[in-house]
């Protein structure tokens, strides 16, 4: 009854189907840039794919995998509030698309920004009910409480930029304070998370005890330094000196998770029980690599030589940005369907796959060289081309990808 209730394949579908319109917003946005558009609002349509890549893409697939956990669980609820939820989610995710590209920041696309956060607060309200009804799994679920709590706590961010607006506050450094307060309380809360509850729910049957053990150093050292990393995101505002001490202790205590995720991964990769799919070790290395990077970057922004290169320049930020959303969510998440969808006799299309991974990361090294050449006062013609180019390949993979002829029940 259950699994009738809730289809997580159908929303995974729907996610999927969501990334690719996020990615064909991407190409768009890169086209205009080479090329002549003017019936497109390059800012508006900016702010509608990345509000929709949010809600559409992961915030949709991570909800639908966190209620697949509960159906294998063996869970037994009503599954079809989670059904509604999501279609909730799924309507402001497009209410929101249509809205920043048709008026920009007004009244349809605030309301359906709200009409979001709200979605998210039921969602939480009845996700970690549920949660507490499964007993013998706290390692896992710790994992999930924390994101959703994070998950509620970056709204605060998105109310604060209200209010500013609403006031018409003219400080600059408070608006940046509420938009970086909001992603990184999503980047480094609700999805990352999310993503290790994710993985820890797929590893439960293997070799527990060792898992256990990296589980809870991993989630300690994540967890206490969650909430005073988000000072290494305004270090380009003007702060008080403890809090700039504070943030450089977080961020190097941080370190210790390249350590315990390393231990993980590598655990993963000599378990025999395990045996996961080789386009999922791919995936889910890049998606461990990328980790890494974003935790190194962050760790060099204290130091003030590369941290006045990070705020200052809009590559870094646009690739810091990508690297967190693509490299380390998206390429986890694609990692987790494909180990679950092969475990029922179907594959995500492995050329897709490729075309996608070769998208994310010839966009990576461009926008790092692009970043590299203002740093040395260099300017290089090309580099807008190939980022087109990247972005036509990425949207090309996803399509792909979204033609996989049926997914199973998950």
């Amino acid at each position: 009854m259950a699994t009738i209730q809730f289809n997580s394949s159908r929303w995974i579908g729907i996610a999927l189907i969501n990334f690719f319109i996020v990615a064909l917003a991407g190409v768009i946005l890169r086209y205009k840039i080479n090329f002549p558009l003017p019936l497109i609002n390059q800012k508006n349509l900016l702010h509608g794919h990345s509000h929709f890549a949010f809600v559409g893409w992961v915030t949709l697939a991570l909800m639908a995998l966190m209620v697949n956990h509960l159906l294998r669980s063996g869970l037994v609820t009503n599954y079809r509030k989670y059904h509604w939820l999501l279609i909730a989610n799924t309507a402001t995710a497009y209410g929101m698309l249509f809205a920043f590209i048709l008026q920009g920041y007004a009244l349809f696309s605030i309301t359906f920004s709200t009409l979001s956060i709200f979605v998210s607060y039921f969602f939480i309200y009845h996700y970690w009910k549920d949660l507490n009804k499964i007993k013998e799994e706290k390692h896992i679920g710790i994992w999930f409480k924390t994101a959703l709590i994070l998950w509620a706590v970056s709204s605060i961010g998105v109310f604060g930029l209200a209010y500013l607006m609403a006031n018409r506050t003219v400080v600059q450094e408070l608006y940046f304070a509420a938009i970086y307060f909001f992603l990184h309380f999503q980047y480094n809360g609700w999805f990352i998370f999310s993503c290790f509850g994710l993985l820890f729910s797929f590893l439960r049957e293997k070799n527990k005890l060792h898992f256990i053990k990296i589980n809870k150093c991993l989630f300690l050292t994540l967890a206490i330094t969650v909430i005073p990393n988000y000072l290494l995101s305004i270090f380009g505002l003007k702060i008080p000196g403890y809090l700039f001490w504070i943030g450089t202790i977080s961020a190097t205590i941080q370190l210790a998770a390249l350590f315990y995720s390393y231990k993980l991964l590598q655990a993963i990769s000599t378990s025999a029980d395990i045996a996961i799919k080789k386009m999922t070790t791919l995936l889910w290395s890049l998606a461990y690599m990328s980790f890494a990077l974003k935790i190194t970057l962050q760790a060099l922004s204290i130091i003030p030589y590369f941290g006045n290169f990070a705020f200052a320049l809009r590559p870094v930020i646009i690739g810091y940005l990508h690297l967190c959303f693509l490299g380390v969510i998206s390429f986890f998440i694609l990692g987790y369907l494909h180990e679950l969808l092969s475990r029922k006799g179907i594959k995500l299309n492995k050329s897709g796959l490729l075309i996608f991974i070769f998208g994310v990361i010839l966009q990576e090294v461009v926008l790092m060289v692009q970043a590299l050449d203002v740093m040395m006062s260099q300017t290089s013609a090309n580099t807008p081309i190939v980022l087109f180019i990247a972005a036509i390949a990425m949207a090309s993979g996803l399509a792909m990808l979204i033609k996989t002829r049926r997914l199973k029940s998950i």
